[in-house]
């Protein structure tokens, strides 16, 4: 009597234990993940004449591009279609985005200094 009463006991409290979630499976913080966004940036960027690589220190997977007047001679960064002017050598950038530390003009050819990582 005593052990069917304990076994009774026992069910009761492992059926406490079922979930009611039904066929929903558990959200674990990636709700809106996708797991091809990677590879469709990297055919975007191709697509338009990237170059889809790691960048930083993190080592982001970012998408370089050549500007069109990349080389060209600027004074200020709105010469640039990229608003990237290097004051060294007086050209738009011939990558976009640039990393690293680099001596620019900004748009009224001041001459300042920017770090990207």
């Amino acid at each position: 009597m005593r052990l069917s009463v304990f076994l009774m006991a026992g069910a009761l409290l492992l059926a406490g234990c079922q979930s009611d979630q039904g066929d929903t499976a558990p959200d674990y913080g990636l709700a809106g993940y996708d797991p091809g966004a990677v590879e469709a940036q990297r055919r975007a960027c191709e697509a338009k004449g990237g170059e889809f690589r790691a960048a930083g220190m993190v080592g982001l997977m970012t998408c370089f591009t050549t500007p069109p007047d990349a080389g060209k001679s600027c004074r200020k960064s709105s010469d640039c279609s990229s608003n990237t002017c290097l004051a060294r050598s007086g050209t738009c950038a011939p990558i976009s985005p640039l990393f690293g530390c680099n001596d620019l003009l900004d748009a009224e050819g001041r001459r300042g200094t920017l770090c990207v990582d």
